[in-house]
């Protein structure tokens, strides 16, 4: 998984997908600012995810986006997505390897040094923490600073993501102390100021 500095935002899907959601995920992608995009659809049927997965697929593929899929491996190989994110009460790395090979997985660390040095050993292809911020997008039990971040870097030179309320107000001090992506979803989509295409645009 390659690095681009200039493409340092991990996007998450809205929890809901609304008719405008493709027009607006296209105009996103055209900001060239996104490396990865994850879908987290915890409300939706198999048939459903599969459904819109397929469709987010091929945007991301158009614009040359990974695209991951949230907590299930087996999903991540029917939609043959770029890999997918791994909470702690999913599979374990290992067997998601077994069932996607050579493809990105992903895992949270919450804000845990313990956890960050169990995963390391097993070679995820990222390490995500958080929350660093309050979040609406889901109830967090966990709180990261940037202590974690310079931590995990004296580790391993595996890229991390950081992730829980970032928004233009505070998402320059996480690059600053060398988060590689910014995983970002509320700011984005259901930001009251802004459309999603202007709202990415003021991060730079």
């Amino acid at each position: 998984m390659k690095i681009n500095k200039k493409k340092f935002i991990y996007l998450i899907s809205p929890n809901r997908i609304t008719k405008n959601f493709y027009k607006n995920l296209k105009l996103v992608f055209k900001t060239n600012k996104v490396s990865i995009f994850q879908m987290r659809l915890k409300k939706y049927s198999m048939n459903q995810k599969m459904i819109i997965g397929k469709k987010i697929k091929n945007i991301c593929k158009v614009n040359k986006v990974y695209f991951l899929v949230n907590d299930d491996p087996w999903l991540a190989k029917k939609l043959d997505a770029d890999g997918c994110h791994l909470g702690q009460n999913d599979m374990k790395i290992k067997e998601a390897r077994d069932i996607l090979g050579n493809k990105i997985i992903g895992i949270t660390c919450h804000n845990s040094i313990k956890l960050a040095k169990i995963a390391i050993k097993s070679n995820p292809n990222y390490l995500a923490f958080g929350a660093f911020n309050k979040t609406k997008t889901k109830k967090t039990k966990y709180q990261a600073t940037t202590k974690i971040l310079n931590d995990v870097n004296k580790l391993t030179k595996i890229p991390i993501v950081a992730i829980g309320g970032i928004n233009s107000n505070n998402y320059k001090n996480l690059l600053l102390n060398k988060a590689d992506f910014l995983a970002i979803s509320s700011y984005i989509w259901n930001n009251k100021k802004y459309k999603p295409k202007q709202a990415i645009e003021i991060l730079r």
